[in-house]
């Protein structure tokens, strides 16, 4: 039995042209996070606390090296928590803790 085949007709499709996501993911924005921060204060950033997604963006929390000391267990750190939004683009800093780097917390 011979197969029929049936040519396409109608218009060709296309391709969209490839857009970047709106919504980049955790590891995106804790490092745009840590980027943009030391920019601005013009501190080294020593990691990322938490990361989690909000209905406007990015909320990340940034540990920083404010006052390096000798010995390191006495340096002076402090936390930023920085919010993004969901292109990974600051929208504000604040600092919300300072602390010893030695301290644990209670």
């Amino acid at each position: 039995m011979a197969e029929k085949t049936r040519a396409r007709t109608g218009h060709a499709k296309k391709a969209a042209p490839s857009r970047r996501p709106s919504r980049q993911g955790p590891e995106h924005a804790a490092r745009a996070a840590c980027q943009s921060l030391e920019k601005l204060i013009g501190h080294h950033t020593e990691g990322v606390s938490s990361v989690r997604r909000g209905e406007d963006g990015w909320h990340v929390v940034v540990d920083v090296l404010e006052v390096p000391r000798i010995p390191d267990t006495t340096s002076l750190l402090a936390s930023y928590e920085v919010q993004l939004d969901g292109d990974g683009e600051l929208l504000e800093y604040s600092r919300v803790r300072r602390y010893r780097r030695g301290a644990a917390d209670e």
